[in-house]
């Protein structure tokens, strides 16, 4: 549209951080004097890599020429490079990297990418009725060794931002399985407020520009049927025409969680802790069994937690009531205790005595609130790692079953 009228040919010249490109046919030359035919096939493409300091710093001038090489006309591109980039763990090295590449995708194995999200399902927080999850907000550092880490980048002139927002979104989908926290300076300590989960699907990052913003990313939910564990965060600058209108993305950059499952533990594992009832009342006490459990404990040099009748309400079977397994990312692992719907004597034990500090907990109803004999974990193990028919299952097979013959 910049050519003028009687035009062959043109230059380009650029400032020291522009990359120009020209994109054309192997049989179009330039001339001596590098010059290019006004060839409809030939596409000038410039790039930075350095973030701008200041608006329009960088320039592309376009010289147009006749036949006989007068200059005609100039035209000018003024540029601003900015950076707005959304970085996570995507190697699973434990610390959050720049420039990933397919930083949307998740990929399983040793060599696959994509970063890793725990569900918050211990109780840090001294005095939470529940677990750490369940809070909007974070009240103690060890709570936040529990989440994730994600910065988002934002280099360039404070100008363009100011007319060019940057927000942070999670899909509507995703939005109750998540909840980031934004650290933000206060007076003394930093803060960290809700930006994003169940009640909140934007955020809009009120100083872009300066650098690295920190955010930290709890799971709520474990995957499960109608949930396969992957949530997507995007950031994206937005040019707004007017004050009332939502915006159009210009760029969008967008990571990929997966939420760790819960996994079973085999009893073939060496035991750190075992959990038993004690039943002293009438004929059916349990002294005996016991006084041969601590004698076998001491042995294996494992710690023995014995639940007395006010905790366990005369329920014996605490197998039934509870199962062992545990979480686990690059940045941390701690055990967590799945609670049975069995919903007997024990019923509150494992959420009132075992539910703390770095040990989690979780259950599950069943739909339609009727139980059945599949539903007490007496029936329910995991195998050591096993191969079957030539494929591997490195944390064993779940097996799950009741009494012949039903």
């Amino acid at each position: 549209r910049s050519t003028p009228k009687g035009a062959a040919s043109f230059d380009v010249h650029a400032t020291p951080a522009v990359t120009v490109h020209m994109i054309h046919s192997p049989t179009t030359k330039p001339t001596l004097d590098s010059r290019w035919p006004l060839d409809p096939d030939i596409e000038v493409v410039v790039t930075i890599d350095v973030t701008s300091r200041t608006v329009d710093d960088n320039q592309v001038k376009i010289s147009y020429y006749d036949r006989e090489g007068r200059e005609l006309a100039v035209a000018w591109l003024y540029l601003t490079c900015v950076e707005v980039s959304l970085d996570v763990d995507w190697s699973r090295s434990g610390r959050v990297k720049s420039k990933g590449k397919d930083k949307a995708k998740w990929t399983w194995g040793p060599d696959g990418q994509g970063a890793v999200l725990l569900v918050n399902c211990d109780r840090d927080s001294p005095g939470a009725g529940g677990t750490d999850s369940g809070q909007a907000d974070i009240r103690t550092l060890a709570d936040l060794q529990d989440m994730s880490v994600m910065l988002l980048r934002t280099q360039g002139p404070s100008a363009i931002f100011a007319e060019y927002p940057v927000v942070l979104h999670v899909p509507e989908s995703d939005a109750d399985k998540v909840r980031v926290f934004h650290a933000v300076r206060g007076d003394a300590h930093p803060l960290y407020k809700p930006v994003l989960g169940p009640d909140k699907l934007s955020y809009v990052l009120d100083r872009a520009g300066h650098g690295d913003s920190t955010f930290y990313v709890e799971g709520l939910a474990f995957p499960d049927r109608g949930f396969n564990g992957l949530v997507s965060f995007s950031a994206s600058l937005l040019e707004v025409p007017h004050k009332d209108s939502p915006g159009t993305p210009i760029f969008t950059d967008t990571v990929v969680f997966r939420v760790a499952p819960w996994i079973m533990t085999p009893n073939t594992q060496q035991p750190l802790e075992v959990f038993v009832c004690s039943i002293k009342q009438g004929s059916d006490s349990n002294e005996a069994f016991l006084e041969g459990l601590r004698a076998l404990l001491r042995k294996a040099n494992c710690k023995l937690t014995v639940c007395g009748e006010q905790d366990t309400r005369s329920d014996r079977w605490i197998q039934d009531e509870l199962e062992f397994g545990y979480v686990e990312a690059p940045h941390k692992t701690f055990p967590v205790v799945f609670d049975s719907p069995r919903n007997r004597g024990l019923k509150d034990f494992a959420f009132k005595k075992i539910l703390g500090p770095d040990f989690g907990y979780v259950t599950r109803e069943p739909p339609g609130k009727s139980v059945t004999s599949l539903d007490s974990f007496g029936n329910l193990d995991v195998s050591p790692p096993v191969t079957v028919r030539g494929k591997e299952y490195p944390l064993g097979r779940i097996l799950i079953g009741s009494p012949l013959p039903w």
